[in-house]
């Protein structure tokens, strides 16, 4: 499985973006090979309305499986819901702190958005 990480660094040592749909890219980290990709996400960074349903729709693409990230609105939980894609929030400081906190079972998957519309 996939999971896709919002950050805004090239590897597993960069931070973890807090908010999803404005990422400037996912770190793609496949769990069987142990290898992970980058996913451009900067065409989201300064939309005016949608930058969460195009994120969601980019890692869905992605093939991803789970979404670790600071925080995920209400439109972008619904796509990913839609994806049976999993969310996990976490005030993680860097990808590899969330990839560690996954692999150990010390996220709990999200339910419903934590976060408003248009969050800022």
């Amino acid at each position: 499985m996939k999971i896709a990480f919002s950050t805004s660094g090239d590897n597993l040592d960069a931070p973890l973006y807090p908010r999803f749909g404005r990422t400037p890219k996912f770190l793609m980290y496949d769990l069987e090979s142990k290898t992970f990709e980058l996913v451009d996400n900067t065409q989201n960074l300064n939309a005016a309305q949608g930058a969460g349903i195009q994120a969601a729709q980019t890692v869905s693409r992605a093939g991803a499986g789970a979404v670790v990230t600071g925080h995920c609105g209400p439109k972008a939980f619904r796509v990913l819901a839609e994806a049976d894609i999993e969310v996990y929030n976490t005030e993680a400081a860097t990808v590899a702190e969330a990839l560690t906190l996954y692999q150990t079972g010390k996220l709990v998957r999200a339910e419903a958005s934590d976060v408003e519309g248009h969050w800022a």
